[in-house]
């Protein structure tokens, strides 16, 4: 009895060993059922008095206790990974993609000139010097991307005009984009199970812009207008005299741009003074319009220039300064201060003016 006994003992104490090790507690089955444990075995009796030793009855054998692991974190982790991975997925509905509804019109301020010249060149540098481009009339509309420090506006899309020549026009506004929606398809493209919805519209192309129709009027006696002219009217009226091949066709518009002053009425008075570039003045001194050759020594108190398109510049210069600028606009009034000693001065200028619009 005594060997059953101590079988009991080990068996406990190895079971209860383990529970410890394991970190696990008894737990009940349910809330009702309280957890048995094993009763701890009886201990042989304790000798009495008396010096006689007492033995205890058989007793049952004890039953092993029901033992509940509680579940490690780690472990209901995979369990519920398992349990997921078991269950059918579900494909939920994408939800709508918004589309952003774009503006009829976008605008933006513009630095707008309006040319204000009956005719004025836009030159391909900010120099009156530099070729010219193409003519534009009065009223013409341009968009100026810069403005430079001698004056000269800077055209949006190329070629420069002189400032004094256009005006800036106010609270002007540009169309960037006019979306035409009555064209415009959705297109849905599939992408990794997701709807993709793109517009489609028409591009636009710039048409390049047309070259402004030149059109020549007829001179008038007003002195500070544009003329209209290019270099290649004024080559053409230029042929056959001396005046030809001098490169004056340059000059005389770079004063037309700067002072105002009239090509017409500029070639005149040239062909009048210069007996159309023959007179010894023109040939020897390169002086186109007799300037300051008074009367008793023209000759040796005439201006000298180093070439005949700075007798254009100097002409240019002294008629505005001294005849526009102090209000002597038309022929006939410049006429008068210029070549008094000669009534028909104004009407041989004009004259030679409507001549050379003839032949263009």
């Amino acid at each position: 009895m005594r060997k059953k006994l101590n079988q009991q003992f080990f068996v406990y104490l190895l079971v209860l060993s383990l529970v410890i090790t394991l970190g696990m507690y008894v737990q009940p089955l349910n809330n009702d059922q309280q957890v048995h444990t094993a009763a701890a075995p009886q201990k042989p009796a304790e000798q009495a008095s008396s010096g006689i030793v007492l033995t205890t009855e058989a007793q049952e054998p004890v039953s092993s206790p029901v033992i509940t692991a509680t579940p490690s974190p780690i472990s209901t982790l995979t369990e519920a990974a398992a349990t997921k991975a078991e269950q059918p997925s579900t494909i939920l509905p994408e939800p709508e993609i918004p589309i952003e509804e774009e503006s009829a019109v976008q605008v933006k301020p513009l630095n707008t000139y309006e040319v204000s010249a009956y005719y004025l060149n836009v030159r391909k540098g900010p120099s009156a010097k530099t070729a010219i481009l193409k003519v534009v009339k009065q009223g013409t509309r341009l968009e100026i991307a810069s403005k430079t420090d001698n004056g000269w506006l800077e055209v949006q899309g190329g070629g420069y005009i002189h400032g004094d020549y256009a005006k800036k026009v106010k609270n002007e506004v540009s169309v960037l984009s006019f979306p035409d929606t009555t064209n415009r398809q959705p297109t849905i493209e599939i992408n990794d199970g997701r709807a993709k919805i793109a517009q489609q519209s028409e591009t636009i192309e710039e048409k390049p812009e047309k070259a402004i129709e030149e059109v020549l009027s007829a001179p008038t006696s007003v002195v500070n207008s544009d003329s209209g002219l290019t270099e290649a009217h004024i080559a053409k009226i230029f042929e056959g005299t001396a005046l030809s091949g001098h490169d004056l066709e340059q000059a005389i518009l770079e004063i037309e741009e700067e002072y105002g002053i009239n090509a017409y009425f500029t070639i005149a008075v040239m062909k009048l003074e210069s007996g159309n570039g023959k007179s010894r003045l023109a040939k020897s001194k390169n002086n186109l319009f007799g300037l300051n050759a008074i009367d008793g020594d023209k000759y040796n108190k005439a201006f000298s220039f180093k070439t005949k398109g700075d007798s254009v510049r100097k002409f240019g210069q002294l008629l505005s300064k001294n005849y526009v600028g102090k209000g002597l606009t038309t022929i006939e009034k410049v006429a008068r201060k210029y070549c008094p000693a000669n009534s028909k001065w104004s009407s041989l200028v004009k004259n030679i003016m409507k001549s050379d619009y003839r032949k263009l």
